[in-house]
């Protein structure tokens, strides 16, 4: 079994993640050393800090070990990812992999002999939605009837949201001007509007009017920016998103918790009020990062 996205998760399996992951959090002592002598191999073609930091930690707090592979400096950089995967998954228990392409994930999915996690890619952050999905259950006490509105760019973290909520009995609400065109799903969508529980909408005010969440990530991908050859697309970005941006004034009147990501482009998807606010929950929703990689581990290498 992989977690590429969560299509071939029931609804029943994507809660026994989420509860298992909370269980872990609360109770660290009873799988210290569930994962004795299992070894992951982490694969990054992006730069990351909570998914590394997430999985590594994971590994060690439930005593088994993380490797750290930076792709530039391996031969999956020039060489065929099914042969590189066919020998790696021959060493490892578990391979976690942040690539830019979900193509190449699926090939080495295809090719390995053991779990493969997707740790982002252009469609799809399915440990990303997991934790957020632990974050809300957290304060709600249930994700049934539960009210989230994700406000931005419809893009991989948009993708996972849509699928998980929908799968898990959230009502999910997206305000999203702009659809990233690389992370476009049709099925996902199609089979998240069959469930009556997904709805998109451009009047933010009214969307966020009886949210028991709002939620935003980045309105540009991280590796362009800095780029300078996107700086034409950046302030287009820019320009049309500031409306959409996540801020007191415009949760002043809910009671909704504020939820990010990260990272964070402060004073472009979201203020610094909005962040410091004390309906912010973004620390502990990245927070929660470490039980979803924990309890992603546990289900794919067959611990519950």
């Amino acid at each position: 079994m992989h977690l590429i996205n969560f299509k071939d998760l029931s609804g029943q399996q994507l809660m026994e993640i989420i509860d298992k992951g909370i269980d872990i959090k609360h109770n660290p002592e009873k799988y210290r050393t569930i994962l004795d002598s299992k070894s992951l191999a982490m694969i990054f073609q992006k730069t990351s800090t909570r998914t590394r930091v997430a999985f590594e930690v994971a590994m060690t707090q439930l005593g088994g070990h993380a490797l750290y592979i930076d792709w530039r400096t391996t031969n999956f950089a020039l060489a065929d990812i099914s042969d590189e995967t066919q020998y790696l998954s021959r060493n490892v228990d578990c391979i976690m992999a942040r690539l830019i392409k979900n193509v190449d994930l699926q090939s080495m999915a295809k090719a390995s002999r053991v779990p493969v996690i997707n740790g982002c890619d252009e469609k799809y952050h399915p440990s990303q939605a997991i934790a957020d999905l632990i974050t809300m259950k957290e304060k709600k006490g249930t994700l049934e009837s539960v009210k989230l509105v994700y406000i931005g760019i419809h893009n991989n973290v948009c993708n996972s949201l849509v699928e998980g909520c929908t799968k898990s009995g959230v009502k999910i609400t997206t305000v999203t001007p702009i659809f990233n065109e690389p992370s476009r799903d049709n099925e996902l969508l199609e089979n998240a509007k069959k469930t009556g529980l997904w709805e998109t909408t451009l009047d933010i005010r009214k969307a966020v009017q009886y949210a028991d969440f709002v939620y935003t990530d980045t309105w540009i991908d991280m590796e362009f920016f800095q780029d300078s050859k996107f700086d034409a697309e950046k302030e287009k970005r820019i320009k049309l998103m500031m409306p959409y941006q996540i801020n007191n004034e415009l949760v002043k009147e809910s009671n909704a918790y504020v939820m990010h990501d990260m990272p964070i482009h402060r004073g472009y998807e979201i203020s610094a009020d909005a962040i410091e606010s004390p309906k912010s929950v973004i620390y502990e929703q990245s927070k929660n990062r470490l039980c979803s990689a924990k309890a992603t581990l546990l289900k794919l290498l067959e611990k519950y």
